[in-house]
């Protein structure tokens, strides 16, 4: 990585290069490193994929990257990125995939408060639409592999939340219950150094004398599943001098049981 002095006008940060921490080999000094494990691979084809079905590949992409040798420590860990109307602005976040079916990936957050919340359903004063559009990202870099998803969100039933809600901590779900997700904390002039977070640990109290005593804590209301239904994929593996090997699913709306996706190789 080449850094610059701060000087007005002049690059921080320029061509950042690969490191021995990684699996891209720098070629120079201020050069990109190179993606080479796919190339004692054989890269990706066609024929690697399953055609009719995109979830299925995942899974298996998925089931890969989970295993130890792999060199991924969290790959149920991607980018949720929603987008808020009218004004078309575009947030991003990284979140866990805590499920996944045959219908799509599900999430589980704050969905009152939150910026997601604002851009996908609108804004509960009602000067902002809702959104239903989202895109996720999965990223497995010792793998060179990256999957793109993009569909339409929507909430699971709250039984299916609760079900996933009692696999949690007990601490996991007193602060579901107590974060006002995105709210402003406001600092306790009170509080010596206080920032705010005396704000949020306050609502930690009160939610642990509220449920003290029991071992069942229900699911909030404002919080629960949010399943991606996805409309399109891009399974993406790394390749030599960035000519990598991408493949794109799109959904056939009407189309029989089991061939209702195209399955077609994008140009790097």
């Amino acid at each position: 990585m080449a850094l610059y002095p701060p000087q007005e006008g002049a690059k921080l940060i320029f061509a950042p290069a690969g490191s021995d921490h990684t699996l891209e080999i720098p070629t120079g000094p201020s050069q990109a490193g190179q993606f080479l494990k796919t190339e004692h691979l054989g890269g990706l084809k066609r024929s690697d994929l399953d055609a009719a079905d995109p979830i299925s590949q995942f899974h298996d992409w998925f089931r890969e990257a989970s295993e130890l040798a792999s060199g991924v420590a969290h790959p149920e860990a991607c980018t949720l990125a929603t987008a808020q109307l009218p004004s078309g602005r575009v947030s991003a976040r990284v979140v866990y995939m805590k499920e996944l079916d045959s219908r799509g990936f599900v999430i589980y957050s704050n969905f009152d408060t939150s910026g997601k919340a604002r851009d996908l359903f609108g804004a509960a004063d009602g000067s902002s639409t809702g959104n239903s559009w989202a895109s996720l990202v999965f990223w497995w870099e010792p793998l060179e592999r990256q999957i793109r998803v993009e569909g339409r969100a929507e909430r699971i039933p709250a039984a299916e939340s609760q079900a996933y809600f009692d696999t949690r901590v007990r601490g996991s779900r007193i602060g579901a219950w107590s974060s006002r997700q995105s709210a402003v904390l406001a600092p306790d002039a009170a509080v010596r150094g206080d920032d705010g977070r005396a704000m949020l640990d306050g609502w930690v109290k009160e939610t642990e004398a509220r449920f003290e005593g029991q071992d069942h804590i229900p699911v909030p209301d404002f919080w629960g599943g949010l399943r991606i239904v996805p409309e399109r994929f891009e399974f993406w593996q790394g390749r030599q001098n960035r000519l990598h090997d991408r493949f794109v699913y799109d959904r056939v709306e009407g189309e029989a049981e089991g061939k209702n996706w195209t399955l077609k190789r994008l140009s790097p």
